[in-house]
């Protein structure tokens, strides 16, 4: 489980938690509060491009639009 999906979950039992004191409290029903974070539970993990890094200067980046470093023409490898 990534930590997204703990975060999101952690959140929405946590959001819960507090409407149903509310409720208890006060009477009201605001359960709306726990509606901001149910997108996030499916939400797929996305996963970052590998680091790719010049061995010339030490450039680096995760754009797959370089090739080349951008200050010295070298060939970016993956680090």
């Amino acid at each position: 489980m990534g930590s997204r999906t703990r975060t999101a979950l952690v959140s929405l039992a946590a959001s819960l938690a507090v409407s149903a004191a509310v409720y208890h409290y006060t009477g009201w029903f605001v359960f709306f509060i726990a509606l901001p974070f149910v997108p996030l539970l499916f939400r797929e993990d996305e996963t970052e491009p590998p680091v790719r890094e010049c061995p010339e200067c030490g450039f680096s980046t995760r754009d797959a639009d370089y090739d080349f470093c951008p200050r010295d023409g070298a060939r970016l490898v993956e680090r």
